[in-house]
């Protein structure tokens, strides 16, 4: 069989997700055709090759035999219960309603500064850093008269930067996942943390959005949004009744700063050696624990409520799990089909080492741009991307960092995004009207990315 067919999952996964917009039919297409292709290379008989469906099968579970894996899994289920917690508690209402009441915003600039830094310090989970933000900051902008498409952009172009900046969340342990199970030359979380100066989309983002908040300068469709301002403020609703703050504050801190502190336990003391699946676990686990107890302990809520509440959480997380699960698979098998070889060869035959970064860059804006998510794009580019660190010697974290910059670009410009819709909603903008006040900042900071890639790349490879 030709070394050609071996980039057949990948690019199916890719036709897929231009198709029909579904990651998870893309991922489940790539794993049977990589699982169909490993079985007639080992065997040219065609009746040997009605076993490729179980073998499909069987690579999925294969996932939960490594212990990193089934915590990942476990960690994404949890993070539901925990936002459920959190929501049905009243303390996401309460700690609104305490900021807004203590004026924490006297002026437009201030009230920008709020919406900017509500999403830098929530960077656990980005959905609620934008539901917070937005529902923080809507009220104050329809006081100093900003629009509501300002407010989106500010809250979306803050959030999912700032998750893959800060790296102590799901977004960090995701991508330990997925890089794993290859042999890189340093430890993984110590690869990772290495991204953050590297990331150069996210970084480039967060300054134009600064630049935005503290100058008042806006530009293109934005600008006119400003000046065609309406006086409509719709208002988003809050379904839960204001409790306490802490029922909010509490268990995010308790997650926070115990992630930090099992990182140095599970390493032995030493921060960069933790395990960044392990401690992302027993964080949120703890972190439910806490919030559980608090809730309890209000005697407003009984133990078989809590259950409710807590799987009800998880199940609104499903499909994610299901894309973390199916994504690993993937890359399992596409390592026995030795993809990621032959395009290392390939790439090394016909492409510049230099332009790596800046190709995966482009490659990764424009699949997460058709399926409107980062974390499917991570998914389907890191078991191409770490074979070509592995085999042709180039800095992993300038390659990993070109990939989720990629991802989350993508995001930025899509239509079709889950954090473009939370963060219409989160503002009370129009959907379209977002869409087309965020993109040409989007495509700004995305150039300059592409040509910081294609410098980086001429110093460090």
């Amino acid at each position: 069989m030709s070394d050609w067919f071996t980039v057949i999952p990948p690019l199916l996964a890719i036709a897929v997700v231009l198709w029909k917009k579904e990651v998870i039919l893309a991922l489940l297409t790539a794993i049977f055709s990589s699982e169909f292709l490993i079985l007639l290379s080992q065997d040219d008989s065609l009746t040997s090759l009605a076993g490729f469906a179980i073998s499909s099968i069987e690579r999925v579970v294969a996932v939960f035999s490594d212990g990193g894996n089934t915590r990942i899994l476990i960690f994404s289920l949890l993070v539901g219960a925990l936002l459920a917690f959190m929501r049905y508690s009243g303390g996401v209402s309460a700690t609104v309603k305490f900021l807004v009441e203590k004026g924490l915003s006297g002026n437009p600039r201030r009230a920008r500064l709020l919406a900017f830094f509500t999403g830098v310090f929530i960077f656990i989970e980005s959905n609620l850093s934008m539901l917070m933000a937005g529902i923080l900051s809507r009220g104050l902008f329809d006081k100093f008269n900003m629009s509501r498409a300002r407010l989106a952009y500010i809250i979306d172009s803050t959030s999912a930067p700032i998750c893959i900046l800060i790296l102590l969340n799901g977004w960090g342990a995701y991508v330990l996942a997925l890089i794993s199970e290859y042999e890189l030359k340093q430890s993984t979380i110590s690869t990772l943390m290495q991204t953050i100066p590297l990331n150069f989309y996210a970084l480039i983002t967060l300054a134009v959005v600064l630049y935005t908040v503290v100058t008042d300068k806006t530009h293109g469709p934005l600008k006119q949004a400003e000046l065609n301002q309406s006086k409509t403020t719709t208002q988003l609703e809050l379904e839960i009744e204001p409790s306490k703050p802490r029922y909010m504050l509490v268990p995010l801190l308790v997650m926070s700063f115990s992630m930090i502190g099992f990182m140095f336990l599970t390493g032995n003391g030493d921060f960069i050696n933790g395990s960044g699946s392990k401690s992302v676990l027993y964080a949120t686990a703890l972190a439910c624990i806490v919030s559980y107890a608090m809730m309890v302990g209000s005697k407003k809520f009984t133990h078989k409520k809590m259950t409710t509440i807590g799987f009800s959480g998880m199940a609104e997380l499903l499909p994610l799990v299901m894309i973390v699960l199916f994504s690993l698979a993937l890359g399992a098998s596409l390592k026995v089909l030795g993809t990621g070889i032959f395009i290392s060869n390939l790439v090394a035959e016909s492409l510049p080492y230099f332009l790596i970064p800046a190709v995966l860059f482009v490659a990764g804006g424009l699949i997460s741009f058709s399926t409107g998510t980062s974390w499917g794009t991570f998914a389907i580019l890191i078991p191409i991307g770490m074979p070509l660190v592995v085999n042709l010697d180039l800095p992993a974290p300038l390659i990993l960092a070109a990939i989720l910059g990629g991802g989350v670009f993508g995001d930025h410009c899509s239509p079709i995004s889950d954090s473009t819709a939370v963060s219409s909603v989160a503002s009370g903008c129009d959907l379209l009207e977002h869409v087309q006040t965020q993109l040409p900042y989007a495509l700004f900071a995305g150039g300059l990315t592409i040509a910081a890639y294609i410098f980086a790349g001429l110093i460090m490879i």
